[in-house]
């Protein structure tokens, strides 16, 4: 009898410490992320996010779960991902681009949602305002200085006439960046051109259609320009046409001059608010649109080399 009392004591102590073991396993926070596509900027931008909250203590596989989806391009995928991190109950979901933004907001309004590469959220119909967004969204803007750039491609190129404003009709950051160039142009007495392509199959023609007509070409922080900058770049440079872009994940694709943010940086600025979010509680309601204040000038010497016999040094 005594055998049996004492075994069962010692299981019913085994459960215990076992149950006990289970309490103070913390539960792992589920971070889901929505990207648009893969390309320079995008991808930079993640992983700054990434980096950002382990430098925070919030480690992959330790005290968080990141869950990370690419929509590689596609809006419909962008829905499907969405619904998949929502019914998976994520505590926060980390947006990048704006149709990824769109597609989260668009289904939720509890789930804390931080958004980056969205030049203009409050354009974007994500928040109510950029100053107080009143919703379940706030972020980083990746608003980039398109009058400087404009600034920039005229020093460049000091004899230029005519600029074509190279972006995908489906993105309205472009557009709002468009617009922006254009008044900047106009400021700096340069004729411009619009050209716009709907899906990355154009990219080739309407490249070339600009060719003869353009002295340079401007491209903003546009989602499927940056994937397709390589072609953008081959065509501009063997018609020895200056491409001058929004960031510098563009540059090293073969445009010639940048003068903009980093988004590796945005990344990390992004993850600063998500831990405020996550550690201190605050709603993104009451969390301005953040921007990143510091800009960089990247030039891509290889190509002002081979296109324009060009050396810093």
């Amino acid at each position: 009898m005594k055998k049996i009392v004492s075994a069962l004591v010692a299981a019913s102590l085994c459960l215990t410490a076992l149950s006990a073991a289970k309490a103070k396993k913390p539960k792992l926070i589920k971070i889901g992320v929505i990207q648009l596509v893969e390309h320079t900027a995008l991808d930079a931008n993640y992983k700054g996010f990434v980096d950002g909250l382990a430098e925070a203590g919030y480690v992959d596989g330790q005290n968080i779960k990141i869950d990370y989806q690419n929509a590689q391009g596609e809006q419909a995928n962008c829905v499907t991902i969405a619904e998949k991190l929502i019914n998976n109950r994520s505590d926060l979901i980390f947006a990048i681009a704006t149709p990824a933004a769109q597609a989260v907001a668009n289904l939720t309004s509890t789930i804390p949602v931080l958004v980056s590469s969205v030049t203009d959220p409050e354009s974007a119909k994500l928040v109510k305002s950029n100053k107080a967004p009143g919703t379940n969204v706030s972020g980083t803007s990746d608003l980039t200085p398109c009058a400087a750039q404009i600034d920039l491609l005229k020093k460049i190129v000091p004899s230029a006439k005519k600029v074509g404003i190279l972006f995908c009709s489906n993105e309205q950051n472009s557009y709002f960046q468009a617009n922006l160039a254009e008044e900047a142009c106009k400021k700096n007495g340069l004729d411009f051109v619009e050209a716009t392509v709907s899906n990355s199959n154009e990219i080739q023609q309407v490249t070339q259609s600009l060719c003869g007509k353009v002295d340079a070409i401007y491209c903003p922080t546009d989602n499927m320009m940056a994937a397709g900058m390589t072609l953008v770049s081959q065509i501009a440079n063997d018609n020895k046409i200056p491409v001058i872009v929004g960031e510098e994940g563009m540059v090293k694709n073969g445009a010639l001059a940048t003068y903009g943010i980093n988004y590796y940086e945005l990344g990390k600025q992004t993850a600063k608010m998500a831990v405020e979010v996550l550690r201190d509680g605050k709603k993104p309601a009451d969390m301005p649109i953040q921007y990143l204040d510091k800009c960089d000038l990247s030039v891509n010497e290889a190509t002002a080399k081979k296109t324009w016999n060009y050396s810093s040094s």
